[in-house]
């Protein structure tokens, strides 16, 4: 009876666990046939693309000229540039920002911090497009519409950020802040060599979020830029679709859109361990 017992449950865990591996790898399957669709599409040449009344799931002749159409059609190049330094400005400053408001409200001590810090989380309650209002009338009355100080002052702090790092900051041991001190080591000093350092994998989850956040930014952009030498990858995008060549020319459209998308699918494979460990180390207390 004891062997049945364990063969039943031996069959019926091996069932279960095949079930759960049949429902991941179809949901897998779901989430990655539009990346396929898109870059299939994308090397399929114009000519076979409109003479498939019912879409093929493959493609004999696969061709590059998309891309070189995409190119040439529109300033995809300018657009890309635009977005590298929009996100490496705007990450840099609000890594900058983000480390120091969270070293302060971690280590330390002030009046009215833990007061301060309520009405600082206080803020992720408010929508965003309450502050991209807000926001917007800011930098329209400074007179920063088209340009690149006006796209970035925005985005330089995170409440978000600031807490998940703060959080990080504060299981540091105080033993260690308080030892560093006697030495007569600054603030500063303490942070650079001790705390930013131990907290390395909750500052690069950050940094790869913020990027993400800066890459895939449409609304701000497009409300305070009119002028195409300043447009980003996600205004460029659209301006390609609304200008007819994208309505036209389907595979050139997303050859253009895979040349977008191709740097943060990498920035996620290569470092999504270290997001998945960062988010984790910061929420967890202890």
């Amino acid at each position: 009876m004891d062997k049945n017992r364990q063969t039943l449950h031996r069959l019926g865990s091996g069932a279960w666990k095949a079930c759960v591996y049949a429902l991941l790898i179809f949901w897998a399957l779901m989430v990655l046939f539009p990346f396929y669709w898109m870059l299939l599409t994308s090397v399929k040449s114009y000519g076979s693309y409109n003479a498939e009344y019912v879409p093929k799931l493959f493609t004999l002749n696969p061709t590059l000229q998309n891309y070189v159409d995409a190119f040439r059609a529109v300033p995809l190049a300018r657009y890309f540039l635009n977005t590298v330094i929009f996100t490496l400005l705007t990450t840099g400053i609000m890594l900058v920002v983000t480390v120091l408001a969270a070293f302060a409200f971690a280590r330390l001590n002030f009046r009215g911090k833990e007061l301060a810090f309520t009405v600082f989380l206080s803020l992720m309650m408010i929508p965003n497009e309450l502050v991209v209002i807000t926001n917007y009338v800011t930098i329209t009355n400074a007179q920063l519409r088209n340009t690149f100080l006006g796209l970035i002052l925005p985005s330089v702090t995170s409440v978000f950020y600031i807490y998940l790092l703060k959080e990080n900051f504060s299981q540091i041991p105080d033993e260690l802040y308080y030892a560093a001190k006697v030495d007569g080591t600054s603030d500063l000093k303490y942070l650079w060599k001790v705390m930013i350092p131990i907290c390395q994998p909750t500052i690069v989850t950050v940094t790869i979020l913020k990027v993400i956040e800066c890459w895939n930014s449409y609304v701000w952009p497009r409300l305070v830029t009119t002028d195409p030498n300043l447009f980003l990858v996600s205004v460029g995008i659209q301006e390609i679709r609304e200008n007819g060549f994208g309505r036209e020319n389907i595979p050139a459209m997303m050859a253009a859109v895979v040349v977008i998308s191709l740097p943060l699918i990498l920035l996620f494979l290569i470092f999504h361990k270290k997001i998945m460990a960062g988010v984790a180390r910061g929420g967890t207390k202890g």
